[in-house]
């Protein structure tokens, strides 16, 4: 009773506050339920690549539904960027992962799989480019011509090892990777022109002075928000141009709306994907 000898009633037992804890209840409900059916990144196996001087790259690898052996599959490596580095062996399936998960897509196009990850203070190209690139300096990107990164030549002995061991139909090799590893997959292809069939590298850049290098060998499908305030949408306009100058087989688009954030409208593009997958040595 309070002091006027009416009962206690907690406000959340008035009918329209009852109507309130219900929803929170079914929202709660909701949220654990969309926890449970997350995707389920262990189709990925977990996977370790140690060279003979004991470097090691962590890896994951999807391999096709019903993976035979004794066929040919195509191969897509996938290069994250800065953010998902790391040694979890997870993270660099942030962006991406879900996108070769998708029912439609395993079954369109079956394929080897390969998410390997960075270290969380190394990159995939040569850090002090990196750093120019926060100074705001306006690069050419031709120092990238150098030898290649640790990473990167851990990643180019961990792409000849699944080449190895692996069924891989080797004319029928991709390359993807985002922000950091779009500079990645550029440098990637410079140094392999003519293993990749086919590259995107998503709100990156590299080096125009040698585009001729891979300009006849690689089909390109390169992305970029106009609005990135992160990687300068230039630096992948400058590529494109000196592709297409070389005569390669390049497509570009810009999302006006965008900023850093390029691979998810990327990612959503519908013919993405049968573009990649059509594309052969």
């Amino acid at each position: 009773m309070d002091e006027w000898g009416a009962p206690l009633v907690s406000p959340f037992f008035k009918k329209t506050d009852m109507k309130k804890l219900l929803l929170l209840l079914l929202l709660a409900i909701y949220a654990l339920n969309s926890i449970g059916q997350d995707v389920d990144f262990s189709l990925y196996e977990e996977k370790v690549y140690i060279n003979e001087n004991g470097d090691r790259m962590d890896y994951r690898i999807l391999y096709p539904e019903a993976y035979d052996k004794s066929k040919k599959y195509p191969l897509v490596l996938f290069l994250h960027g800065a953010g998902e580095r790391g040694s979890d062996n997870r993270k660099q399936l942030t962006h991406g992962g879900k996108l070769f998960l998708k029912p439609e897509n395993r079954s369109k196009f079956p394929a080897i799989v390969v998410f390997p990850q960075c270290p969380e203070d190394d990159y995939w190209i040569d850090i002090s480019v990196r750093k120019k690139l926060y100074d705001k300096e306006d690069l050419d990107f031709s120092e990238v011509n150098a030898p290649p990164s640790k990473q990167m030549s851990l990643l180019i002995e961990l792409h000849q090892s699944i080449l190895t061991n692996e069924a891989v139909d080797e004319k029928r090799q991709y390359v993807i990777g985002l922000s950091m590893g779009g500079f990645g997959t550029f440098d990637l292809i410079s140094r392999n022109p003519k293993k990749f069939a086919a590259a995107i590298p998503i709100c990156g850049g590299g080096n125009v002075t040698i585009t001729k290098k891979y300009a006849k060998h690689t089909s390109l499908w390169i992305t970029h928000g106009a609005l990135d305030d992160i990687v300068p949408v230039l630096y992948s306009q400058r590529v494109y141009d000196a592709l297409k100058k070389n005569g390669a087989d390049v497509k570009y688009t810009e999302f006006p709306n965008a900023n850093h954030n390029a691979w998810d409208p990327t990612f959503a593009i519908p013919d993405l994907l049968p573009w990649l997958f059509s594309k052969s040595k």
